[in-house]
């Protein structure tokens, strides 16, 4: 299936996608009772709102089976204070609901993804992964990216979370 750009319309989908990989890709790494109280219905009106607001470069691109998304990749200029937002492009999230994962639409998506971000002109790219996810992090290492030595605690759920930060060169070319 292609990549597109996502729409309003896909909020209530992208909501679901949202909660229910978080739920199968952190279950044992973060706190239980903070996934299980994830709920898409509450999701939804984020992702709308999200998706009206988007401004470029920023973007939100989706891989669907068909009938609806089952996958998305968000990307945007770089929010870390040791990058140059004008030169450094972020992606922020990268989910794909288990039943898709290994299908080949995750590489799929990190293709789009840095394929966006080279032609919006950024020459390097970063992204942050909690630093338990082995899963993640072989995935991110298969597709070109590396650890670069940044870490940084995410507080913003309640609870610390450990993340370390992969980057890559982006090909203008």
């Amino acid at each position: 299936m292609p990549v597109r750009p996502a729409v309003p319309g896909d909020a209530a989908a992208l909501a679901v996608v949202h909660v229910r990989t978080w739920q199968a890709a952190y279950a044992g790494l973060i706190r239980q009772d903070h996934l299980d109280s994830l709920d898409p219905a509450q999701r939804e009106p984020g992702w709308r709102r999200w998706l009206t607001g988007l401004r470029p470069p920023a973007a939100i691109l989706v891989w669907d089976d068909g009938a609806t998304p089952v996958g998305f990749v968000a990307v945007q200029p770089s929010r870390d204070p040791d990058a140059d937002p004008a030169v450094t492009g972020e992606i922020t999230a990268i989910y794909l609901l288990p039943a898709h994962q290994g299908s080949g639409a995750g590489r799929e998506l990190m293709t789009a993804a840095v394929d966006h971000l080279t032609s919006a002109g950024f020459q390097r790219a970063t992204l942050w992964v909690l630093t338990t996810n082995a899963r993640a992090r072989r995935f991110y290492e298969a597709a070109g990216w590396a650890a670069d030595g940044a870490s940084k605690v995410d507080t913003s759920h309640g609870f610390p979370l450990d993340e370390v930060r992969y980057g890559r060169t982006l090909d203008g070319s």
